[in-house]
C-alpha cells in the first residue's frame, strides 16, 4: 500500500486543516452511473497508487460493462492524493468535462502511470501528465491553469481530510460498498460475489 512521503504535500494538507477547518461537506469527485442505483460503490485512490491502478485495471472496465452500464451499480471516483504528483494529477482530471470522458483519462492515467509518475521532479511529471491530457480534449493552457489553480487543490485536500475523518483511511485503495468496507481480494470474481449479494 502506498503511504504519504512528500514533505511538501503534507505542508499543503496541515494548511488545509488549519486555514480550512470549517469547510461543509462537496460534491462526489465524479460518478459514473445511475443515482438510482440499488448499490453504490466508492472508491478512494491515489493516482500514483500501484494497488490503485491495478484495482482499476483488474475490475473497473468489467464493472462498467456488467454493472454499472446496466444501472445496477453507481460508481464513484474520490481523489485521496498522497504525494505531490497524485495531488497534481488529481488537479489536471478535474478540468477534463463530462464525467465519462474523465473515467476514459482516469483510466488512461492508471495505465501510463510507470510512465509519468516517476522520478523526484514535480516539473517533469507535471509533463508527462500534460502529454496525456492533450490525448483528451484538454489544451496545455488549460491544464497549466489547473495546476496553478488554488481552488481546485482546495477543494481536493477538503476531501481528502473529509474522507480521513468519516472512513479513517489508512491506504488506498479503501473501497466502500454501500458504505461498508470491501475487505475481499482485488480480483472481478471476488468483487462480483460480494455485489451479486446486495442485488
Amino acid at each position: 500500500m502506498v503511504k504519504i512521503y512528500n514533505k511538501l504535500f503534507l505542508v499543503l494538507v496541515v494548511s488545509t486543516i488549519l486555514l480550512k477547518a470549517d469547510f461543509v461537506n462537496s460534491e462526489v469527485n465524479f460518478k459514473i452511473g445511475n443515482d438510482q442505483a440499488k448499490i453504490t460503490i466508492k472508491v478512494f485512490s491515489s493516482l500514483t497508487c500501484p494497488h490503485c491502478a491495478s484495482f482499476h485495471d483488474k475490475i473497473f472496465e468489467k464493472l462498467k460493462k456488467e454493472y454499472i452500464d446496466l444501472n445496477k451499480v453507481k460508481f464513484e471516483h474520490h481523489g485521496f492524493p498522497l504525494d505531490l504528483a497524485s495531488l497534481n494529477a488529481e488537479k489536471i482530471l478535474r478540468c477534463n468535462p463530462g464525467y465519462n470522458n474523465k473515467f476514459n483519462f482516469l483510466s488512461e492515467i492508471y495505465k501510463q502511470q510507470n510512465k509519468w509518475a516517476v522520478g523526484t521532479n514535480i516539473n517533469t511529471i507535471n509533463d508527462n501528465l500534460i502529454k496525456i491530457g492533450l490525448k483528451y480534449n484538454l489544451t496545455k493552457n488549460q491544464m497549466e491553469n489547473c495546476l496553478k489553480d488554488s481552488k481546485i487543490q482546495d477543494l481536493i485536500l477538503k476531501e481528502r481530510i473529509q474522507a480521513q475523518k468519516k472512513y479513517k483511511i489508512s491506504s488506498t485503495p479503501t473501497i466502500y460498498i454501500n458504505e461498508k468496507k470491501y475487505e475481499g481480494k482485488h480480483d472481478f470474481k471476488n468483487f462480483k460475489k460480494q455485489i451479486d449479494k446486495l442485488l
